[in-house]
């Protein structure tokens, strides 16, 4: 695992902006890619069952580090679960109901963009949630979540930390670009007017959900690119591993000899304009 700190021993490079230089970006989120595919391995074969929360406010970059989490692994054993507003169905079932059909099996790994945490924070700042639901909430999740790491799931929280001017820039940013303007919900922007009520909904979410069992790591993400290589990081130092990978070199078989088939005649076929 010496791989996973050899970040420590090179200087971060930065631009006059104060930003990761590409030149130290790339080949840094390759590295660690390549490692979380070493994770993965060592996830699959020793049977373990990790699930990952992301939450933090709108904006905060939560699904690009996902995405460069998941982007190089198998994802027949890493899931990404974004779960969509609950039916009338799931409203009346347990709350954590329809969350708990995601998790994992052995060797497995799901990445939750969002997740229980919505009671404690969309659905009490904006009055989704009654009273009662919301204090049982603080109640449970707790013992949720000691249940979880009890069976044997590894837990890791993540909260994204994003000041309200970097917000503001990125909300106006996909307001702007037409193929990040899906992005801007009409609940972002209920949210951005109700700045300080999520701010104190995630401070009591944080004194009631902060357990020994699962704690809160909270990740600076006013700089994408270093919020995701700092959490990636950070991923790889919470589930020690050991490099598995198969190294056996591959046979390719030889291809089977073209005998008597014949192709159809290419007119019968319907191609894609090659138009570039």
């Amino acid at each position: 695992m010496s791989d996973k700190t050899a970040t420590e021993t090179r200087p971060v490079k930065l631009n006059k902006k104060g930003k990761l230089k590409n030149a130290f970006y790339e080949p840094e989120l390759k590295r660690l890619q390549t490692e979380l595919v070493k994770m993965q391995y060592w996830v699959k074969e020793k049977g373990l069952r990790v699930v990952c929360l992301f939450e933090g406010r709108d904006a905060a970059g939560k699904g690009g580090v996902i995405k460069r989490i998941s982007e190089c692994l198998n994802p027949r054993s890493c899931r990404v679960v974004a779960l969509a507003t609950p039916t009338e169905r799931e409203k009346t079932q347990w709350y954590f109901q329809r969350y708990a059909a995601h998790l994992p099996a052995a060797g497995e790994i799901t990445l939750f963009d969002r997740s229980w945490y919505n009671r404690a924070g969309v659905e009490r700042v904006m009055g989704f949630c009654t009273n009662d639901q919301y204090e049982e909430f603080l109640r449970s999740c707790p013992e949720f979540e000691q249940m979880l790491t009890r069976s044997g799931m590894i837990v890791i929280k993540y909260w994204f930390s994003v000041s309200d001017e970097e917000q503001e820039r990125r909300f106006r940013d996909r307001a702007d670009t037409p193929t990040k303007r899906w992005k801007l919900s009409p609940m972002d922007l209920k949210s951005r007017a109700r700045w300080v009520e999520y701010s104190k909904a995630k401070d009591v979410m944080f004194e009631h959900t902060d357990i020994e069992q699962a704690r809160w790591h909270v990740v600076n993400s006013d700089d994408k690119r270093r919020a995701r290589l700092n959490c990636i990081s950070h991923l790889l130092h919470s589930i020690p591993y050991e490099d598995v990978l198969p190294r056996d070199e591959i046979e390719f078989p030889e291809r089977q000899a073209d005998t008597s088939y014949e192709r159809p005649p290419l007119e019968s076929q319907n191609f894609v304009p090659e138009i570039y």
